[in-house]
């Protein structure tokens, strides 16, 4: 860890004379691949499922699979050179796969990391100065974390001013503050703001399932919202059931229930989310037309449920275990509520072509991601519609 008066390096080196590479250069491979083992032998790790998830997408395995994707399409492409991110202060790994992606697209990085001092960012970094300081020192300039203090614009500047391509990730009030640091002319921006996601599940799926085949689907649900206290934005915040009657209350029992026995001895519930989660139940009850508090055994779930869908839903959110619920018997009610901050349609007895069929169907101008449930925080190449890859690179086109 090295500090100077203006921000602290965590890791890495010289990002002011780092060269472009190739997407998917053979040593950036070998450095992904090193740090996948390295951190799968760090016994603290086992206590992360965040790091362990990360360490798996940079498998050998795994990343000659991506690079097979692009089989062909790549040739002529070169990263585009300094990319500088802006991770979020509320996801602890998410620094790391914008690290990985703009790497695998051919750029030197340099990334701000959350000044939050999350065990997993450390541990990250740990494992890459022990690989730039022993077999991968050729990639030292190429990969740096940084952190410094969101105050001081003037580091932003410094690095927006010099980067080619410019990568944040965050609220939209971080989007904002961000873009007062102008980039340089020539160079690029990608940004991730503040979005909303949905589980949609059916009520029969739910009942046709054992004990076991539920209380997986109720552990991946956990993972979805409860790991990240639902600040992610992949983390549902509507449950859209479909069905009705008799079948669908069923159901809705037997899933609550199910994620309440998996929640209850995992997540410790502090008090003062409990009581933001009161408040945002009430406000909910007021601002939303026919909404009710679903009672429970206690405020590890809340669940307010819905009569009708409005634009307004999108703005009643809470962390920590604080849901929208609806039901229809189609989705087809989702269609007019559904605008761009719509990112994840996570989902369960649904077979995913019918879910992409919906969206390009409707029109819709959100929902970028459909994911099974237990897998919205998955991270891939192409994230909320853009490609990684060809963003994050150029083409050198010969007439």
């Amino acid at each position: 860890m090295n500090r100077n008066d203006a921000y602290t390096t965590l890791c890495g080196g010289d990002w002011q004379n780092a060269k472009p590479l190739v997407p998917f250069a053979d040593e950036v491979l070998a450095f992904l691949s090193d740090l996948s083992s390295l951190l799968m032998k760090t016994p603290a790790a086992r206590s992360y499922p965040d790091v362990i998830t990360f360490a798996f997408f940079c498998r050998k395995a795994h990343l000659e699979q991506l690079k097979a994707d692009y089989e062909g399409a790549l040739s002529t492409r070169i990263g585009r050179g300094l990319s500088f991110h802006i991770a979020p202060s509320n996801v602890p790994i998410n620094f790391a796969y914008s690290l990985v992606a703009a790497l695998l697209a051919g750029n030197a990085c340099v990334v701000k990391a959350s000044s939050q001092d999350f065990p997993q960012t450390r541990m990250v970094c740990s494992a890459i100065r022990q690989l730039l300081e022993g077999t991968h020192q050729a990639l030292e300039n190429h990969v740096n974390v940084v952190i410094y203090p969101r105050e001081k614009q003037e580091i932003t500047e410094m690095f927006s001013a010099a980067c080619d391509s410019r990568i944040i990730w965050g609220g939209d009030e971080t989007v904002r503050r961000v873009r007062m640091a102008a980039l340089s002319p020539h160079a690029n921006e990608v940004t991730f703001p503040d979005r909303y996601s949905l589980l949609a599940i059916k009520a029969e799926a739910v009942l046709q399932m054992d004990e076991k085949q539920l209380a997986a689907v109720a552990q991946g649900f956990y993972n979805d919202t409860y790991l990240t206290d639902q600040n992610a934005c992949t983390a549902p915040r509507l449950v859209y059931w479909v069905g009705s009657g008799d079948a669908l209350a069923k159901a809705q029992e037997c899933f609550w229930n199910a994620v309440h026995s998996y929640a209850k001895p995992r997540y410790p519930l502090e008090a003062v989310v409990a009581v933001d989660k009161r408040i945002a139940a009430y406000r909910a009850a007021l601002q939303l037309p026919g909404s009710r508090i679903v009672p429970m055994e206690d405020n590890l779930i809340v669940r307010i449920r819905l009569d009708e869908l409005t634009p307004e839903i999108e703005q009643n959110r809470c962390a920590g275990g604080f849901f929208l619920e609806y039901a229809s018997e189609t989705l087809e009610d989702l269609a007019p509520v559904v605008e761009r901050k719509y990112q994840t349609l996570s989902y369960f007895g649904f077979p995913k072509e019918a879910l992409v069929g919906f969206v390009l169907e409707n029109r819709l101008t959100g929902i970028d991601r459909i994911a099974p449930v237990g897998a919205t925080m998955d991270f891939a190449l192409t994230w909320d519609g853009i490609d990684l890859i060809r963003t994050l690179s150029r083409s050198i086109f010969a007439i």
